[in-house]
């Protein structure tokens, strides 16, 4: 089988980056996006239910960090279509070695990278340049009742933004950091 994704695990069990290939000549490119096959190679064999696409035209706006509770956690699938964001996935999962670590990636329309988060992060990005688009595949629908989210400047957490943070929105302005208390995500 030609293989058109090189996945590499991260430090943080499950959460994995896939390189794209892309073929091109001289009328432009073409890139696949998703395999089921070649992502069930690394265990993500659920289907995908739902894909969202997200603008973002301020360079310096932080979408985030969120998460759905069980029985809707999801995995999630993010590329960048254009421009080029700072995509982080926090470790949540109850049990976890790696419990409340996180992982950034720079990921844009160039590098031809995508995010693989499993079930049991919060995902959150900061765009690195105006205009950014995002394409996301979930492996459960949106569920807002069971939706969560916490300050993306959590100093338990620790993200390192790499710019000055702006654009919040108002929920995700209202989020305070997780309770010192906060056990985590059971699966």
């Amino acid at each position: 089988m030609n293989k058109r994704f090189n996945f590499t695990q991260t430090s943080l069990q499950g959460l994995f980056i896939a390189e794209r290939k892309a073929f091109g000549d001289s009328r432009g490119s073409f890139t696949r996006l998703f395999c089921a096959k070649e992502f069930n190679e690394i265990g993500l064999d659920r289907s995908i239910v739902q894909i969202n696409h997200s603008i973002t035209r301020i360079k310096g706006t932080v979408r985030g960090l969120h998460f759905q509770n069980p029985p809707h956690a999801e995995a999630k699938i993010i590329s960048c279509l254009k421009g080029e964001v700072f995509d982080v996935a926090v470790d949540l999962r109850r049990g976890s070695n790696t419990f409340l670590s996180w992982h950034a990636e720079k990921i844009s329309a160039e590098n031809q990278k995508s995010i693989i988060i499993p079930e049991g992060f919060a995902h959150g990005f900061q765009a690195l340049a105006d205009d950014c688009e995002l394409f996301y595949l979930h492996t459960r629908f949106y569920a807002p009742e069971v939706e969560e989210g916490f300050n993306v400047q959590d100093k338990r957490i620790g993200i390192n933004w790499p710019l000055p943070i702006i654009g919040l929105s108002d929920r995700d302005k209202s989020y305070a950091p997780l309770k010192d208390n906060y056990c985590g995500i059971l699966l």
